[in-house]
Parts: C-alpha cells; sequence; structure tokens
C-alpha cells in the first residue's frame, strides 16, 4: 500500500541529512576570499553569547513546534476547532498560508543565495538558474507521488472488486477501507471515493512533513553553526512562529490523515525534533563547518529549492486549491472570503517574518 510505504520515509531521513552533512567535503574550508567577505559581516561576534541564545532557540523551538503540531491533534476536545467546523477551516487556510510564504519568501531566496554565491564558480551556478530548476523537478516529483499514491488504491480496490462477487466483494470492500484507516462505511458515500480522499490526506501529510524536515534541519544547521548573536536573536521569534504555525498545518492533515496513535506520535516527533537536531548539529559543528565551502553552498542550495518546490506544490495544490474548490468553500461564499483573508494573513506575517529570518 503506498501510503504504508510512506511510513519508512520518516526515520531514515535525518540519518541521510547528517550523513551528507558530516561528509569530508562539508569541512573544507572556505577560500580566503570568501573568508573575508564573511568576516566583515561579523560585527557582532561573541561565541558565549551565541551559544547561550542557541540554548534558547533548542527549547523555544522545540516546545513551540510541539504546540502547533499537537493543537489540531487535540480539537476533539475542542468542540470548535473539529475539522468539520468553520474555524478549522479558517485556521486551516491561514497556516496554508505560512506554508506558501514559507516556500517562497524563505527558502527559494536562501536557495538563490547558496547557489549563486560569490565563492562558487561562475560557470555554470551563475549562468543556469538551477533553483528554479530543482524546484520545478521537485514539484513535479511531488506531483507524481500523488498520483501514483492514489492510481496504486484504485487499482487495488477495482481489483477486489473484480475479482470478488456478493459477499466477498463487499469484504474486500471493507478489508481497503480497513487497510487506509476508515474500516466503517457509515458516511452513505461511495466507499471508493471516502477512501481514496483518506489515501490523499495521507500522502499530504507524509509528503508534506518530508518537505518541512528537510527545510527545518537545513536552517537548524544554519543557526547553531552562527556565532554573531544579532543575528541570531530575531530568528529565534521567527522560527517560533514559523514553527508554530507551520505546524498548525501539519498537525490539521495528520489530523484528517485519521492515523493511529503511534504514527501520530511519530509524525509529532520528527517535525518537533528536526530544527532543534539541526541546531545542535551546527553547534557540534561550529568550529569545522564552513557554510561558505562550496559543497555545503551547492548541497544546501538543492535542499532548499527542493523543499521549496514540495512546499509551494502543496501549498497550492494539495492544501488550498483542494479547500477553495472542495463543496465545503464553494458552498459558503461568506467562508470563503473570511478563508481567503486568512491565507492572506497567514501568508503576510510569514512574509514580514523573512525581514529577520
Amino acid at each position: 500500500m503506498a501510503g504504508t510505504h510512506f511510513k519508512q520515509l520518516h526515520a531514515p531521513l535525518p540519518i541521510l541529512l547528517l550523513g551528507l552533512l558530516l561528509q569530508p567535503c562539508f569541512i573544507v574550508q572556505a577560500s580566503a576570499e570568501c573568508r573575508s567577505k564573511e568576516k566583515s559581516f561579523r560585527g557582532c561576534h561573541d561565541e558565549a553569547e551565541a551559544l547561550k541564545l542557541k540554548l534558547i532557540a533548542i527549547f523555544s523551538i522545540l516546545v513551540t513546534s510541539m504546540i502547533g503540531v499537537c493543537l489540531p491533534l487535540f480539537s476533539r476536545a475542542v468542540p470548535a476547532l473539529r475539522p468539520d467546523r468553520d474555524l478549522f477551516a479558517l485556521v486551516k487556510a491561514f497556516a496554508s498560508g505560512v506554508i506558501l510564504a514559507t516556500g517562497y519568501m524563505h527558502v527559494l531566496p536562501d536557495s538563490f543565495n547558496n547557489l549563486t554565491s560569490d565563492c562558487l564558480p561562475e560557470t555554470p551556478w551563475r549562468k543556469f538558474p538551477f533553483t528554479t530548476f530543482v524546484a520545478m523537478l521537485s514539484a513535479l516529483l511531488t506531483l507524481m507521488v500523488d498520483s501514483v499514491a492514489l492510481s496504486h488504491y484504485k487499482k487495488r480496490f477495482a481489483h477486489e472488486l473484480a475479482t470478488g462477487n456478493g459477499e466477498q466483494a463487499n469484504q474486500g470492500t471493507v478489508e481497503i477501507l480497513e487497510h487506509v484507516g476508515h474500516g466503517h462505511d457509515k458516511s452513505g458515500k461511495d466507499p471508493p471515493e471516502d477512501g481514496t480522499q483518506l489515501l490523499s490526506h495521507r500522502v499530504v501529510a507524509q509528503v508534506l512533513e518530508m518537505g518541512i524536515v528537510v527545510h527545518s534541519v537545513v536552517i537548524g544547521l544554519s543557526m547553531g553553526a552562527s556565532d554573531n548573536p544579532c543575528t541570531i536573536r530575531p530568528l529565534i521569534a521567527a522560527l517560533c512562529f514559523h514553527q508554530l504555525f507551520e505546524g498548525m498545518g501539519l498537525g490539521g492533515c495528520i489530523l484528517q490523515a485519521e492515523y493511529g496513535i503511534k504514527m501520530k506520535e511519530v509524525m509529532v516527533f520528527f517535525f518537533s525534533i528536526t530544527t532543534p537536531f539541526g541546531i545542535s548539529l551546527g553547534i557540534g559543528l561550529s568550529n569545522i563547518y564552513s557554510a561558505k565551502s562550496q559543497t555545503a553552498l551547492i548541497v544546501e542550495g538543492v535542499l532548499n529549492a527542493a523543499s521549496a518546490g514540495l512546499l509551494n506544490y502543496m501549498a497550492l495544490v494539495d492544501l488550498l486549491a483542494s479547500d477553495f474548490m472542495g463543496s465545503r468553500l464553494q458552498n459558503s461564499l461568506k467562508l470563503q472570503i473570511w478563508s481567503f483573508i486568512a491565507v492572506l494573513l497567514g501568508a503576510g506575517g510569514m512574509s514580514l517574518m523573512a525581514k529577520w529570518a
């Protein structure tokens, strides 16, 4: 089952990134020219103060991440935040705007800065727009994942229906729905649509988290390797805001995916821990890691571009388009307008954070 296969993506990803970042080429120091440029921007340099701020950042970002991603999951106890309520639609629209702005206003510019750096040779890095090329490929790959996963489910259901008859066919339907976590058919809807919609929610939740995890480790690594308190201080507030509302968007997707408790715990854990993990890794590598080394710039730039393409696709297609073109918002002009306002507020707030992060 495609949804089941995605469970394997979470555990190896931080380990894979750690392996990449610990490659010998990452500790190659930047050229003298790049080092001199880097030092020229170090007007505020205090390693002891920076370390203290980074430890504060680890704790505060961890807490705000957990609060953000868990809020929707506890909405069962708060009737106003249940998925069938208007407030949930507004909160999800706001969080979707945050995710959209994260891709366009934070991740994509970081990739441009990395891949067009003066520390890289002019050919080919400034002769070809690698950032937008990688982001485009990432968006197309995400589309493929969505399409293949849903196609897999539909073919499996059709096969069960074709090979069964009478009670066997009905039992096959129940087994398939149970396999994707929806082992009942009390809604009165056609079973294949219910199962497809649920699988779609699961694919969205896991692919979205994968993109967030990649970006979170990279930005955490950059903060952890920095010894500039003047940069770190505003970055803590910006990242807390970012993690809180991005977590709410992801938490809403996890809630709609109707996972079991263990899978929810795994997804909450990896979302919450990745940025603190990146900061801790940056602290540990601060003496040997050079953010201006050519390999570091290339790998970070490519990862950021891939993450941006994924986040932009997920925000526009699987979150915003899915909700705004759905029957719920289409049937209520008032809710549709308020949802548009919520998206603009989320995207606007996150765009403003780009001034500091």
